[in-house]
């Protein structure tokens, strides 16, 4: 049986007769770049998430650089982020001028640790971005009370945790900007590159808008630098045929969690994902912690049974060249050592899930 770390073919099937007549419609429309489709998803998107402004964008990347900068965050300021994360966050922070404080994560959930921002927050402080990693919501609650005591912007990267809830809240609408990519293997994904911003701040929605669209807010009538990051009108048409089947697909992806820890849970030498009292998880990577034996040699074993796996992420973005620091971040050098996702979508059948689950107990038996 071959089982890749994640596949669209069920989804695909389900989808593509209504994807294809919309994409049709749209080509007949004529109405490419920020057409009628694009507003609609925004507004469709907007009341989903429960945000006052959706303002589609070209990419997840976008996202953070637009709305890092419509939240005013620029040259010499500092930004607090975690480095365990995809380069993007850190990226985003480093082309608007500012500087990446990196804090240190959890053991359990991945996130950054909320407990330790405080000791990296100094005069230059503007801002921190919390990343919803792998699909569960940061402890948003003490990082908000830190933020309003400090006068910080809070920019949310959901990348990873479109739906995910934190209480009784949408990840993304819970701080001062969120930023979402709708990257294909996301749980919200486009059949290309996309991205959004939400806010509830009219000045911030403001800018973003401006700034997506080389700084006009009436065309030709530039008044600051910008950029030409606009949602494909194809793409969102595409996202708005998906969006109503999130949730569904959410707990599809929840479902195998549960299956995984049926079939691993006594497993001792594997550490399966945890979820916090105060969060939704929607599991948009299934991320175990290899405690006994060796990641990479547990890797190479389900390969050579036909099963895909990931590793997210390997080296720490401190470590990258580019940044290169020399931090005492213990944990995240730690677990990005140990960490493997094992397949997850949410079409995933009960076999598969047996079958990895049989792949996975081999090897610790050998060990």
């Amino acid at each position: 049986m071959k089982i890749p770390p994640f596949t669209t073919e069920e989804e695909t099937k389900i989808l593509k007769p209504e994807i294809m007549k919309e994409i049709e419609r749209v080509i007949d429309s004529g109405q490419f770049i920020m057409g009628p489709d694009v507003k609609s998803f925004e507004a469709e998107v907007a009341d989903y998430l429960g945000a006052k402004h959706a303002i589609g964008v070209n990419s997840g990347t976008d996202a953070l650089v637009i709305g890092l900068l419509a939240a005013g965050i620029g040259e010499g300021d500092e930004v607090i982020t975690t480095s365990f994360t995809f380069f993007a966050t850190a990226e985003a922070i480093s082309q608007v001028g500012a500087i990446p404080v990196f804090v240190d994560i959890e053991e359990d959930t991945y996130n950054i640790d909320v407990s330790l921002i405080r000791e990296k927050i100094s005069s230059k402080t503007k801002a921190i971005i919390p990343v919803h990693l792998y699909g569960q919501a940061v402890d948003m609650g003490p990082l908000l009370s830190l933020a309003e005591e400090y006068k910080l912007k809070v920019i949310e990267d959901v990348a990873q945790a479109f739906g995910s809830l934190y209480k009784d809240n949408k990840v993304g609408t819970i701080g001062d900007v969120g930023c979402y990519s709708f990257f294909p293997t996301k749980n919200l994904g486009a059949y290309g590159d996309g991205g959004l911003i939400t806010t509830n701040d009219d000045k911030i929605a403001e800018t973003a808008k401006m700034l997506r669209v080389h700084g006009a807010k009436k065309k030709y009538h530039n008044e600051i630098l910008g950029f030409n990051s606009r949602l494909d009108s194809i793409q969102a048409a595409i996202l708005r045929v998906k969006l109503r089947k999130i949730d569904e697909w959410n707990e599809g992806r929840r479902r195998v969690d549960q299956l995984y820890k049926k079939y691993l849970g006594d497993v001792s030498g594997i550490k399966l994902p945890t979820e916090k009292e105060y969060t939704m998880h929607v599991h948009h990577q299934y991320t175990t912690t290899i405690i006994k034996g060796n990641r990479d040699e547990l890797q190479s074993h389900l390969k050579e049974n036909g099963i895909g796996s990931m590793v997210y992420y390997p080296i720490p973005v401190h470590k990258l060249p580019l940044y290169d620091y020399d931090l005492d971040l213990p944990v995240t050098n730690k677990i990005a050592d140990k960490v493997l996702s094992l397949p997850i979508y949410p079409h995933m059948s009960e076999e598969q899930i047996i079958e990895v689950s049989k792949v996975v107990k081999e090897y610790f038996s050998n060990i």
